[in-house]
């Protein structure tokens, strides 16, 4: 099956001149199409194919799942959306009803699934398990696509202030950069910038200034991937650009802003620095290597999709924007010191946290078990 996804041709079927995110339906359809490494055809082939109705725009999430159902038609209203023709009988059929705007008048052969039935599917990239959005596409009905795409890119499963803090700043500024045709990598960029301003902010113990640098560079570290997503452009390189930067830059922050104490006559005795810098440090690393494990040994699922606990640690676990959360707190009593000593301890913990799950997981497998995601279960 995935061989010949390959090269399975992927057609937009009919015309529609509403754009969305700036891109008109034949070229959206092409783009995602591109991403899943199928075929974008200009006309209806004598073969299987992937058929879209120009009628409707839709999650890229269902072509992942359509692609490995031969026959199944999603449906909206009683008319197919989008659909995976398994052989040139059924590509006419679905291409005519599609072309027409009307339900299929005979669907011998394919399973018709309804929209309206709330169908559920797993989307493994961004760790969650969720209907995709599959809605009309009108002038009256961009924005409320827009937002359900936007909505539709997030992952299900991150830390608490990406999942609600952020969304509806970013969203914002997501749409602006979509129309002033800003690319994600622009956005990660002026990011990367506001990072390093942050950096040398938090060096010198302008830790409020240095957080709203911070801050900037958060919430457009949410904007480029959502850019990417809604407007079908992410790349290789970007996204080497753009998780380069999230892995690197964290152990810098804490660093400086240990070193920046000084400036508020806070400074750590040499012990206390150390102590609390190898909690952090090296709590970063060992925990990051603890995930890489697991998913090295549980066909690359991520440690925080494996139970429903995992998915809510990872709400708060030790990484940037919790631990920020901890700085901000400190702030807000002008003790900078004792919000890096609880960002350490904290870290301590959550690595302890992920230890006993891949021991666990391990036990699991060891008694013949198999480790899966709570979000595949039906």
């Amino acid at each position: 099956m995935v061989e010949n996804s390959q090269v399975l041709p992927v057609v937009s079927i009919g015309e529609n001149p509403v754009k969305l995110w700036g891109l008109d339906v034949s070229e959206r359809v092409a783009r995602i199409a591109r991403a899943s490494r199928l075929t974008p055809a200009d006309t209806v082939p004598e073969e299987a194919a992937i058929l879209s109705a120009a009628a409707f725009a839709w999650d890229p999430a269902w072509i992942r799942h359509i692609v490995t159902q031969p026959g199944m038609v999603l449906t909206l209203g009683g008319v197919p959306a989008l659909a995976h023709a398994a052989d040139a009988n059924q590509t006419r059929r679905i291409a005519e009803a599609m072309a027409a705007g009307v339900p299929l008048a005979d669907a011998a052969g394919m399973t018709v699934v309804a929209f309206e039935t709330g169908p559920t599917i797993e989307n493994k990239q961004l760790r969650k398990r969720e209907t995709p959005f599959l809605l009309p596409l009108r002038k009256d009905t961009v924005r409320q696509l827009e937002r359900a795409s936007y909505f539709g890119a997030y992952k299900g499963v991150t830390d608490l202030l990406t999942k609600y803090l952020w969304p509806e700043w970013a969203l914002v500024l997501t749409r602006i950069c979509a129309r002033l045709h800003i690319t994600p990598n622009m956005v990660t960029f002026v990011g990367a910038v506001f990072c390093v301003v942050a950096t040398v902010l938090f060096a010198q113990g302008h830790y409020w200034s240095g957080m709203a640098a911070g801050l900037v560079f958060m919430v457009l570290d949410t904007v480029d991937g959502k850019l990417a997503r809604c407007t079908i452009t992410s790349s290789y390189w970007g996204n080497i650009f753009d998780h380069g930067m999230d892995l690197v830059h964290p152990p810098f922050w804490w660093w400086f802003w240990a070193t920046g104490l000084a400036s508020w006559g806070l400074a750590y005795d040499t012990a206390t620095f150390w102590w609390v810098q190898g909690a952090i440090q090296g709590g970063y690393v060992v925990q990051r290597l603890i995930e890489g494990v697991f998913m090295r040994q549980n066909g690359m699922m991520h440690i925080h999709v494996w139970r429903r606990f995992d998915s809510r640690f990872r709400l708060i676990t030790a990484r940037r924007n919790p631990n920020m959360v901890i700085l901000f707190v400190a702030m807000l009593f002008a003790r900078p010191d004792i919000g890096l000593i609880a960002v350490a301890w904290w870290t301590a913990l959550s690595c302890l946290v992920h230890a006993i799950r891949l021991v666990q997981a391990w036990n699991v497998r060891s008694r013949g078990g198999t480790i899966t995601s709570w979000l595949s279960e039906d």
